[in-house]
Protein backbone atom coordinates (compact mmCIF):
# COMPACT_ATOMS: atom_id res chain seq x y z
CA UNK A 1 0.00 0.00 0.00
CA UNK A 2 1.51 3.58 -1.40
CA UNK A 3 1.52 6.13 1.47
CA UNK A 4 -0.27 9.36 1.27
CA UNK A 5 1.31 12.39 0.18
CA UNK A 6 -0.83 15.04 0.89
CA UNK A 7 0.37 18.79 -0.66
CA UNK A 8 -0.46 21.25 0.82
CA UNK A 9 -2.03 23.79 -1.60
CA UNK A 10 -2.54 27.35 -0.29
CA UNK A 11 -1.60 30.48 -2.18
CA UNK A 12 -0.18 32.15 1.78
CA UNK A 13 1.86 28.86 2.01
CA UNK A 14 2.87 29.26 -1.73
CA UNK A 15 4.11 32.43 -0.97
CA UNK A 16 5.98 31.82 2.30
CA UNK A 17 7.95 28.90 0.38
CA UNK A 18 9.30 31.40 -2.07
CA UNK A 19 10.51 33.63 0.89
CA UNK A 20 11.55 30.64 2.94
CA UNK A 21 13.75 29.35 0.01
CA UNK A 22 15.61 32.74 -1.42
CA UNK A 23 19.13 32.47 -0.03
CA UNK A 24 18.71 36.18 1.17
CA UNK A 25 16.05 35.32 3.67
CA UNK A 26 18.21 35.59 7.06
CA UNK A 27 17.63 33.53 10.20
CA UNK A 28 15.03 35.87 11.69
CA UNK A 29 12.80 35.96 8.78
CA UNK A 30 13.54 32.07 8.02
CA UNK A 31 12.34 31.11 11.69
CA UNK A 32 9.40 33.38 11.25
CA UNK A 33 8.56 31.98 7.79
CA UNK A 34 8.79 28.51 8.77
CA UNK A 35 6.55 28.78 11.73
CA UNK A 36 4.10 30.36 9.56
CA UNK A 37 4.45 27.10 7.59
CA UNK A 38 4.31 25.02 9.59
CA UNK A 39 1.02 26.64 11.65
CA UNK A 40 -0.63 26.03 8.07
CA UNK A 41 0.29 21.53 7.99
CA UNK A 42 -0.93 21.57 11.89
CA UNK A 43 -4.34 23.10 11.04
CA UNK A 44 -4.10 20.79 8.00
CA UNK A 45 -2.74 18.00 9.82
CA UNK A 46 -5.24 18.04 12.45
CA UNK A 47 -8.40 18.11 10.67
CA UNK A 48 -9.36 14.98 11.68
CA UNK A 49 -8.54 15.45 15.32
CA UNK A 50 -11.25 13.75 18.17
CA UNK A 51 -13.18 15.99 20.01
CA UNK A 52 -15.90 15.57 22.66
CA UNK A 53 -18.52 17.98 23.54
CA UNK A 54 -18.49 20.02 26.69
CA UNK A 55 -20.43 22.90 28.40
CA UNK A 56 -19.23 26.33 28.00
CA UNK A 57 -20.76 29.79 29.70
CA UNK A 58 -20.66 32.61 27.29
CA UNK A 59 -21.02 36.17 29.08
CA UNK A 60 -24.96 35.53 28.24
CA UNK A 61 -25.82 31.78 28.50
CA UNK A 62 -24.31 28.16 28.86
CA UNK A 63 -23.74 26.29 25.45
CA UNK A 64 -22.35 23.30 24.11
CA UNK A 65 -18.51 23.33 23.11
CA UNK A 66 -15.96 21.34 22.16
CA UNK A 67 -12.43 20.02 23.19
CA UNK A 68 -9.62 17.76 21.81
CA UNK A 69 -10.16 14.11 23.10
CA UNK A 70 -6.78 12.67 22.35
CA UNK A 71 -3.18 13.28 23.24
CA UNK A 72 -0.89 14.60 20.52
CA UNK A 73 2.38 14.23 20.28
CA UNK A 74 4.97 15.81 18.49
CA UNK A 75 8.11 14.50 17.88
CA UNK A 76 10.87 16.89 16.05
CA UNK A 77 13.82 15.27 14.90
CA UNK A 78 16.71 17.71 16.08
CA UNK A 79 18.40 20.03 15.14
CA UNK A 80 15.93 21.26 12.08
CA UNK A 81 12.85 19.86 13.58
CA UNK A 82 12.52 22.16 16.12
CA UNK A 83 11.50 25.00 13.33
CA UNK A 84 8.05 22.87 13.01
CA UNK A 85 7.12 22.82 16.64
CA UNK A 86 6.01 26.48 17.63
CA UNK A 87 3.46 26.51 14.54
CA UNK A 88 2.30 23.29 15.61
CA UNK A 89 2.03 24.64 19.04
CA UNK A 90 0.01 27.60 17.99
CA UNK A 91 -2.49 24.97 16.45
CA UNK A 92 -2.77 22.92 19.51
CA UNK A 93 -0.83 24.58 22.80
CA UNK A 94 -1.62 21.20 25.11
CA UNK A 95 -0.03 19.07 22.38
CA UNK A 96 3.77 16.87 24.00
CA UNK A 97 6.43 17.63 22.47
CA UNK A 98 9.46 14.62 22.43
CA UNK A 99 12.61 15.50 21.35
CA UNK A 100 14.49 12.63 19.11
CA UNK A 101 18.02 13.78 17.94
CA UNK A 102 19.84 12.27 14.51
CA UNK A 103 23.00 13.26 13.13
CA UNK A 104 23.72 12.04 9.43
CA UNK A 105 26.75 11.07 7.98
CA UNK A 106 28.27 13.18 5.42
CA UNK A 107 29.90 9.91 4.04
CA UNK A 108 27.53 7.60 4.38
CA UNK A 109 24.54 9.59 4.82
CA UNK A 110 23.48 7.00 7.56
CA UNK A 111 21.63 8.74 10.25
CA UNK A 112 22.41 7.81 14.04
CA UNK A 113 20.48 8.43 17.02
CA UNK A 114 22.49 10.50 20.16
CA UNK A 115 19.05 11.61 22.15
CA UNK A 116 15.85 9.95 22.33
CA UNK A 117 13.11 11.18 25.01
CA UNK A 118 10.28 8.84 23.67
CA UNK A 119 10.56 6.50 26.47
CA UNK A 120 6.78 8.19 27.67
CA UNK A 121 5.32 7.81 24.62
CA UNK A 122 2.33 5.65 24.70
CA UNK A 123 0.31 3.36 22.13
CA UNK A 124 -3.24 5.35 22.10
CA UNK A 125 -1.45 8.80 21.13
CA UNK A 126 -1.49 10.48 18.19
CA UNK A 127 1.84 11.17 16.76
CA UNK A 128 3.26 13.75 14.24
CA UNK A 129 7.31 13.55 13.59
CA UNK A 130 8.39 16.30 12.28
CA UNK A 131 11.43 17.63 10.20
CA UNK A 132 12.00 20.44 7.21
CA UNK A 133 13.40 18.18 4.73
CA UNK A 134 12.29 15.26 3.90
CA UNK A 135 15.57 14.38 1.19
CA UNK A 136 17.24 10.86 1.14
CA UNK A 137 14.98 9.71 3.58
CA UNK A 138 17.35 7.89 5.75
CA UNK A 139 16.99 9.89 8.94
CA UNK A 140 13.07 9.68 8.29
CA UNK A 141 13.04 5.92 8.51
CA UNK A 142 15.01 5.71 11.76
CA UNK A 143 12.79 8.03 13.23
CA UNK A 144 9.75 6.29 12.16
CA UNK A 145 11.31 2.80 12.79
CA UNK A 146 12.02 4.19 17.14
CA UNK A 147 8.63 5.86 17.33
CA UNK A 148 6.47 3.18 16.02
CA UNK A 149 8.97 0.42 18.14
CA UNK A 150 6.83 0.67 21.06
CA UNK A 151 3.66 0.06 19.07
CA UNK A 152 1.38 2.87 18.34
CA UNK A 153 -2.22 1.89 17.69
CA UNK A 154 -2.30 3.96 14.61
CA UNK A 155 0.38 4.70 12.02
CA UNK A 156 2.32 8.81 12.93
CA UNK A 157 2.20 11.23 10.62
CA UNK A 158 5.47 12.23 8.68
CA UNK A 159 5.13 16.53 8.13
CA UNK A 160 7.87 17.92 5.72
CA UNK A 161 8.09 21.68 3.99
CA UNK A 162 10.10 20.38 1.28
CA UNK A 163 10.20 16.70 0.27
CA UNK A 164 12.36 14.39 -2.69
CA UNK A 165 10.84 11.88 -4.57
CA UNK A 166 13.67 9.75 -3.38
CA UNK A 167 12.67 10.60 0.12
CA UNK A 168 9.19 9.29 -0.34
CA UNK A 169 10.46 6.44 -1.65
CA UNK A 170 12.20 5.35 0.82
CA UNK A 171 9.90 5.99 3.27
CA UNK A 172 7.29 4.13 1.32
CA UNK A 173 9.67 0.74 1.19
CA UNK A 174 10.27 0.87 5.07
CA UNK A 175 6.87 2.42 6.18
CA UNK A 176 3.99 2.09 3.89
CA UNK A 177 0.91 3.20 5.94
CA UNK A 178 2.66 6.17 6.95
CA UNK A 179 0.54 9.53 5.31
CA UNK A 180 3.15 12.04 4.53
CA UNK A 181 1.82 15.72 4.46
CA UNK A 182 4.57 18.25 3.24
CA UNK A 183 4.40 21.76 1.69
CA UNK A 184 6.08 20.91 -1.70
CA UNK A 185 7.37 17.88 -3.75
CA UNK A 186 10.86 19.10 -5.58
CA UNK A 187 12.76 17.32 -8.48
CA UNK A 188 15.56 15.07 -7.12
CA UNK A 189 18.28 15.05 -4.31
CA UNK A 190 21.78 15.58 -5.23
CA UNK A 191 24.99 13.20 -4.77
CA UNK A 192 25.54 14.57 -1.16
CA UNK A 193 22.03 14.14 -0.48
CA UNK A 194 20.52 17.89 -0.60
CA UNK A 195 17.10 18.60 -2.20
CA UNK A 196 16.90 20.74 -5.58
CA UNK A 197 16.34 23.41 -6.00
CA UNK A 198 15.41 23.55 -1.86
CA UNK A 199 16.06 25.49 0.47
CA UNK A 200 19.85 24.76 1.23
CA UNK A 201 20.17 23.62 5.25
CA UNK A 202 17.43 24.07 6.99
CA UNK A 203 19.46 23.80 10.84
CA UNK A 204 21.77 26.03 9.58
CA UNK A 205 19.29 28.32 7.86
CA UNK A 206 17.11 28.31 11.42
CA UNK A 207 19.74 28.82 13.78
CA UNK A 208 22.38 30.48 11.65
CA UNK A 209 24.91 27.92 11.11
Amino acid sequence: MEPAVHVLSHPLVARDLSKLRAKGTGSEGFRALIRRISRALAVDALDDVATREITIETPLESMPGSEIAESVVLVPVLRAGLGLVDGFLDALPEARVLHLGLVRDEETLTPSCYLSKLASLRPDERVYVLDPMLATGGSAVAALDMVRAIGLKRPPTFVCVVAAPEGIAKLHRHHPDVPILTAAIDRETDDNGFIRPGLGDAGDRLFGG
